[in-house]
């Protein structure tokens, strides 16, 4: 008997055809994975963490999802539902109302920075994003190739920018940046004397590292990636 192919996406893999169907929805298996991988990342996700944690059996799971990858494309296109571009005739407002949209939401779910890429992205929320987001780019000006690399351009630096932040925030909470660097006085000190503009840029700018400095920092490498798109337009 052949070995059946696996589909290439959740996506597109045919419906089962069993006439009953277990009492789990489908609705009901995200959800539960997505309060998983909320609290402790993709590692804390498993197949049978999460059929304990819906107090069924793995066979109820797998009925929906032939496995751990298929449930992490649902999960990804279910939180994809809270990025908004907003609507308007300006690109660049555009532009900036979905990078905040997006960064707010991986923010929410940092699990999803490496899922980025790793899978095609083609459930009904990733979809209806993309469409909006090339339909906005597409006021620049820029036609094909150009187009894909103007709004991946805005991607890539929000997921770089964003996830860097949610990992920070995840590993360093309940502690401040001034604690933290706070706590390494013997190596500055040895700064001072080896490498003595680092230790001044660490002390100036790193120990008052806050909320409103890392709000500063993502709008001002945003701007630079969207003053290059508008010096670029035809």
């Amino acid at each position: 008997m052949a070995e059946e192919k696996r589909a290439a996406s959740v996506w597109v893999r045919p419906p089962r055809t069993r006439r009953a169907q277990p009492a789990l929805t489908r609705t009901q298996i995200v959800d539960a994975a997505l309060e998983l991988l909320d609290a402790e990342g993709l590692d804390g996700l498993s197949m049978r963490r999460l059929g304990t944690r819906l107090n069924s059996g793995a066979t109820s799971v797998y009925w929906h999802v032939a496995n751990k990858d298929e449930l992490l494309e649902l999960a990804i296109d279910r939180v994809m539902a809270e990025v908004v571009i907003p609507r308007g005739d300006d690109w660049r407002d555009a532009a900036t109302g979905y990078a905040r949209s997006l960064r707010t939401m991986i923010h929410r779910h940092p699990w999803t920075v490496t899922l980025f890429g790793s899978r095609p992205m083609i459930g009904p929320n990733a979809t209806r994003v993309l469409d909006e987001v090339l339909a906005a780019f597409g006021t620049t000006g820029f036609t094909g190739f150009d187009l894909e690399y103007a709004w991946s351009a805005v991607v890539d630096y929000v997921i770089g920018a964003a996830g860097s932040e949610a990992s920070w925030q995840r590993n360093q909470t309940g502690t401040t940046s001034a604690e933290l660097l706070d706590g390494l006085g013997p190596y500055l000190s040895q700064l001072d004397e080896e490498r003595p503009g680092l230790a001044t840029h660490i002390r100036d700018i790193w120990m008052k590292e806050t909320g409103d400095v890392l709000e500063g920092r993502f709008a001002f490498g945003l701007a630079c990636v969207l003053d290059g798109l508008e010096a670029r337009r035809p």
